[in-house]
Order: C-alpha cells, then sequence, then structure tokens
C-alpha cells in the first residue's frame, strides 16, 4: 500500500428536486434565505415527496432502445453518471473507461402493486397468513420480475450506455449505501487497488411501494 496516497474528486454528477448538476444545485440553495426543499404535497397525499427535477434522458442515453428496457430508478442513476464523467472529461474516452471501476449503491426495483394489493387485502381474513403470503407470491409473481429489478442493473446499464468496463461493486441500500459506495472507492485508492472510480448511488422514492414501506415502519 503506498501511504498517504490521494484521493482526489475530479467530476461530480447531480441530479435532486433541486435541479440537475452542481450550478443548479448551488442556485436553488442561495435563491431562498434559508433555503427551501422543493416538496410536492398531492400526488402520493397525504405523504410529502421531493420530486425528482424533469431529466431530458436522450442528452446521456442517446438510445431510445435502451431507455425503455430501464425503469425510472435506472435510467436516473445512469443518466446521473453520465454527468459525472462529463464532468471529470473523461466522458467518450475508452481507454481510460476500461479502467474506471464503478462502485454503485441502489435500492432495486418497484414492486408489482396489483400483487401487493391482493395480498394486503386478503391476509386478513386468512387463518394461516404466512402461507396465504407465500403461495401468493409464488403463484402471483411473474417470475422474471425479480431479475428486472436487481440493483446491480444500475451498474450495468453504466457499463453498456458510458462503456465503463473495469471493476463493478454494488451496495443495496439507500443513501448511506451512497455513503459507503464512496468510503469504499477511497479506500480502494488508497490501497492501490485502483486508479479511477465512478462511485455514488441513485434512488428514487416517488413510489408507491416505497412510501408504503416507510408508513407501515411510520417513517412516512
Amino acid at each position: 500500500m503506498k501511504a498517504g496516497r490521494e484521493v482526489w474528486i475530479t467530476g461530480i454528477g447531480l441530479t435532486s428536486s433541486l435541479g440537475e448538476g452542481l450550478d443548479a444545485h448551488w442556485q436553488a440553495m442561495v435563491e431562498t434565505v434559508p433555503p427551501r426543499p422543493v416538496v410536492d404535497l398531492s400526488r402520493f397525499a397525504p405523504f410529502a415527496v421531493h420530486p425528482m427535477v424533469q431529466l431530458d434522458f436522450d442528452k446521456q442515453i442517446p438510445k431510445r432502445g435502451d431507455q425503455r428496457q430501464m425503469e425510472n430508478w435506472q435510467r436516473v442513476g445512469t443518466y446521473t453518471a453520465g454527468l459525472a464523467l462529463d464532468d471529470a472529461g473523461i466522458a467518450g474516452n475508452i481507454a481510460l473507461l476500461g479502467r474506471t471501476n464503478m462502485v454503485v449503491a441502489a435500492a432495486g426495483g418497484e414492486r408489482d402493486l396489483a400483487v401487493d394489493a391482493t395480498i394486503l387485502e386478503g391476509v386478513g381474513a386468512s387463518a394461516s397468513p404466512e402461507e396465504f403470503i407465500t403461495e401468493r407470491l409464488s403463484n402471483d409473481l411473474r417470475p422474471t420480475l425479480f431479475l428486472a429489478q436487481l440493483p446491480n442493473l444500475v451498474a450495468g446499464n453504466i457499463a453498456i450506455v458510458h462503456k465503463v468496463t473495469g471493476s463493478s461493486r454494488t451496495f443495496m441500500g439507500e443513501e448511506l449505501a451512497s455513503v459507503s459506495a464512496v468510503e469504499i472507492a477511497a479506500r480502494r485508492i488508497r490501497a492501490d487497488q485502483g486508479d479511477v472510480f465512478l462511485a455514488g448511488g441513485a434512488l428514487i422514492a416517488e413510489r408507491k411501494d416505497v412510501l408504503l414501506v416507510l408508513a407501515g415502519a411510520g417513517w412516512a
């Protein structure tokens, strides 16, 4: 290990309810004092959400076929990764992208809301709730659903669209998983396990299934 090896952040991609890119976020935070979040109180009432800014996915995911096979959480992650590569000045540099490693965090895809609704409606009347849930999940979910929701699909799509083809590691989780992704990337650089890393995460919480989980836990 090289003692004291420095870690530099050379590019940042950022999308949120405040806007797209660093300049938009700085501007949003200085326009009002104190800064105020963007909140949508009507679309998922009675729950409040911070709506993602409208993105022109064609700018970073030019092939419509690639966009169609991704769900929104994958599109946002792939798009924002492209912003980071642009900001770092390495987008399109195939030689450098070939040794760019990824450490990505994602929470996974959407659930089948129709199946969830059926289970919630029937589980209360079932004499054996656990058996009822197991049977319904086994029979009602389409076989390919889980494969289409794997968290590492974000990294896979980044590799396909942006040609980032170094090593890849995915953490399943939300905000803290993204922090861990950046931490692991920094540790690997200090340990001389790579020079260039694309690290971060993608989370879309504007989903009924996410709000259901948060509400059930008393967090929404």
